[in-house]
């Protein structure tokens, strides 16, 4: 039996479409992919949290976010999360590369000089 992604039904094996909503079934191929993910986040931003505007985090934030998502693309990555001030990338999805390791690594050394530069900027 196959089960449709778009209604959850069984159908007959060897059906193209779904017997209950007609959809096109496609079937499901497992891959393994090694992937490389890459977590960063700003030392000390609670502590600016707390001495600074919260609107002003919020800006300060905004930018990092914008800057690192170009970075992480840059070198060949995906930026999957931002949460506060931390950021996932995940390297090899959805096209991989045999060096997603090394892309990884040399997009948290743009991200740490990225974010010096934003430093000096604000000071």
């Amino acid at each position: 039996m196959v089960v449709c992604s778009v209604c959850g039904r069984e159908s007959d094996e060897g059906a193209r479409f779904c017997s209950t909503c007609g959809s096109l079934l496609i079937e499901a191929r497992a891959s393994r992919k090694t992937v490389t993910v890459l977590f960063a986040d700003v030392v000390r931003s609670t502590a600016l949290g707390e001495d600074v505007d919260a609107e002003l985090v919020r800006q300060v934030l905004s930018r990092w976010y914008v800057e690192m998502r170009g970075v992480i693309e840059r070198h060949g990555g995906s930026a999957e999360k931002f949460a506060g001030d931390e950021v996932m990338a995940v390297f090899g999805v959805p096209a991989l590369h045999e060096d997603d390791a090394l892309r990884a690594v040399r997009a948290a050394f743009e991200m740490r000089a990225r974010l010096r530069a934003l430093n000096e900027e604000s000071a």
